[in-house]
């Protein structure tokens, strides 16, 4: 049925086409003749020349591909294969008729005037066709919501045109800070004054919504347009950054809530990709704790730089499907491997390496949330302490090229169990680097990543839907955030530029205080800090800190050629010792002595605090 209505829509466009050419050429004619009768001698040229040029048009325009557009989306593309299809067709009439006749009794403006009313009735038709189909579309939505559009730029005018098409917006003004544009129009939309002017032209237009159409846009500029919306007291959606619009397409599909990563982002980053992709591509690749928050963007941004081979494990059933699901459309080939196996486990991490053999390690796997991992330190110290010791000692055995640790802040001067584990996986990385000529052992470090499994954001997101309150520890405290994608590409980054015991240090902007942060989620749902929702200081918790650290005492902070990744000097610990609190710790963790264990750690990493009593196993 489809393919009836196709070919039926062809044929009437191709039959519309053939019965111009012989109106455009009587038309000439006439106009020649002052719209007054043409002499009978000129008559037969006339005749002559329609049949002439309705079989060069005919060619011209199957030739052309006039009929593979759609009149409904009739656009500049279809205007140029209409005028050069008219444009060799004239002059292809031309040649046969000065063979035939020498162009006797073929007035010389016929040849200006046919092709250009046949172009015009060409064109002209099948705007109008898309002009009414839009219109009536247009009327058909109901209810539509008046909305002005933020950016007068390339984004800004294919989403106007997307709006006009036909959807639950009608764009009513756009706003832009460059002079040249304003007091323009675009699609018939006026350019109605700059960004500042928002709340005027919101309440002079009646607008519902402002649409941010600037893909490049600034956390400045969003925090910018996002207070503008809220003092006109009307919502503001947004595009996805230039990244997530790598193909190009804008679309009223893909606005969506502005979120607090755009709000609390900072300036974009430039990577070395060229450095990154030398690293990764054609490289068999391991990730562990691949269904983690971290883990999970590794895997995305890995399989970017074509791998040879990119092997996720995770002891987590659920969320290693969700990434295997998710990159399976992706994946060239069979690259991607989706493994089930825990770090502790020796025997199945043996396997691992062994049957796949990786290049390149990127250990994610650790139990990261501060409160649970001091309310259960013997797991913390299982995990983030001797599985990734067994986990480093596998890549040396396997002749690894380069295992590079995610580790955190938390591991500076700790206070609490997990950030004590994780700078005892630093120590024992950068040692074990010291006795492993074959495999390069890199740290990285890093803060909060906003939206990551266990952060404050979800928290909070999650006390405000239920009315609140927001609980926040102290008013003072305050941590450094990062976009999950910006820190994955910094770890990455780091791991190509490294070359062996290197703890490299993710430059974090500036601290944010962790009251501001509730405070801008709370707005950003609509709602009013301390009026609509309650902010509630709850204290602090066993093993919290009032802020975090980047670099320990001793460290020695460098620059790198990458202004966002900085170096810590790495520290040197006796290797019989490190093996020895290595073993006390696994007697330790099997006797379930948290006593002992916390005494351990301490001598383990001599600058953790004072170990908490009362602590569960």
């Amino acid at each position: 049925m489809r393919l009836h209505i196709l070919l039926r829509n062809r044929w009437a466009a191709f039959l519309h086409d053939l019965a111009w050419v012989p109106l455009a050429v009587f038309l000439a004619f006439w106009l020649r003749f002052n719209m007054g009768e043409i002499p009978s001698n000129f008559a037969g040229t006339m005749n002559r020349m329609m049949f002439v040029a309705s079989v060069m048009h005919l060619v011209m325009f199957w030739l052309f591909g006039l009929y593979r557009g759609v009149w409904r989306f009739a656009s500049l593309p279809d205007m140029v294969r209409i005028a050069k299809a008219v444009a060799l067709g004239a002059l292809l009439t031309f040649l046969a008729l000065f063979i035939w006749q020498r162009l006797q009794l073929v007035p010389r403006s016929a040849f200006v005037l046919y092709p250009l009313l046949l172009f015009v009735g060409l064109a002209g038709d099948r705007l109008l066709y898309r002009w009414l189909k839009d219109r009536r579309v247009n009327l058909a939505v109901e209810d539509r919501k008046p909305v002005i559009v933020v950016g007068a730029g390339r984004a800004g005018e294919l989403l106007v045109r997307d709006l006009i098409k036909g959807s639950q917006y009608e764009p009513v003004a756009i706003l832009d800070d460059s002079p040249r544009r304003q007091g323009q129009e675009i699609h018939g939309v006026p350019v109605a004054g700059s960004i500042e002017e928002l709340p005027r032209v919101a309440r002079k237009t009646c607008a519902e919504a402002v649409l941010l159409a600037i893909p490049s846009a600034t956390p400045k500029l969003i925090r910018r347009v996002f207070d503008l919306s809220r003092e006109a007291g009307i919502p503001c959606r947004t595009l996805p950054s230039v990244a997530d619009l790598a193909d190009g397409r804008v679309e009223v599909s893909r606005l969506r809530e502005i979120r607090i990563e755009d709000l609390l982002g900072r300036e974009p980053i430039r990577h070395d990709l060229e450095d990154v992709r030398t690293f990764l591509k054609g490289r068999k690749v391991l990730v562990t704790g691949a269904g983690g928050s971290i883990g999970s963007e590794l895997c995305r941004q890995i399989l970017e730089y074509d791998p040879a081979m990119l092997v996720m494990v995770d002891h987590g059933e659920y969320n290693l499907y969700s990434i295997e699901q998710e990159l399976k459309p992706r994946q060239h080939g069979d690259c991607c491997h989706a493994l089930l196996g825990d770090i502790r486990d020796f025997e199945r991490m043996a396997w691992i390496f062994e049957h796949f053999r990786p290049e390149i390690v990127l250990n994610a796997a650790a139990y990261k949330h501060v409160p649970l991992v001091e309310e259960n330190p013997v797991e913390g110290v299982k995990t983030n302490i001797l599985g990734t010791c067994q986990l480093a000692d596998l890549a040396v055995r396997f002749a690894v090229q380069k295992f590079i640790q995610v580790s955190t802040d938390k591991a500076v001067n700790p206070v609490n169990v997990m950030g004590a584990t994780k700078r005892a996986a630093e120590i024992y990385c950068q040692n074990l680097n010291a006795r492993s000529p074959g495999t390069a052992f890199i740290t990285t470090r890093f803060g909060n990543v906003l939206g990551s499994a266990g952060s404050v954001v979800p928290l909070f997101e999650k006390q405000i839907r239920a009315g609140g309150p927001v609980t926040v520890t102290h008013p003072e405290i305050t941590r450094y955030f990062m976009t999950i994608p910006e820190a994955v590409s910094l770890i990455l980054q780091a791991a190509a530029m490294g070359e062996g015991g290197e703890i490299f240090v993710l430059d974090m902007g500036e601290p944010i205080r962790i009251i501001d942060l509730a405070r801008q989620m709370i707005r950003l749902a609509g709602l009013e800090p301390d009026r609509d929702i309650e902010i509630r200081f709850t204290g602090l918790r066993p093993g919290e800190k009032l802020y975090e650290e980047l670099f320990h005492e001793g460290e020695q902070c460098r620059r790198t050629r990458h202004p966002k990744v900085l170096l810590a000097a790495s520290r040197s610990v006796d290797w019989g010792e490190l093996q020895r609190l290595l073993a006390k710790l696994r007697e330790d963790c099997r006797r379930r002595d948290v006593s002992d264990l916390k005494e351990v750690l301490h001598r383990f990493v001599p600058e953790y605090g004072e170990p908490e009593q009362g602590a569960a196993s």
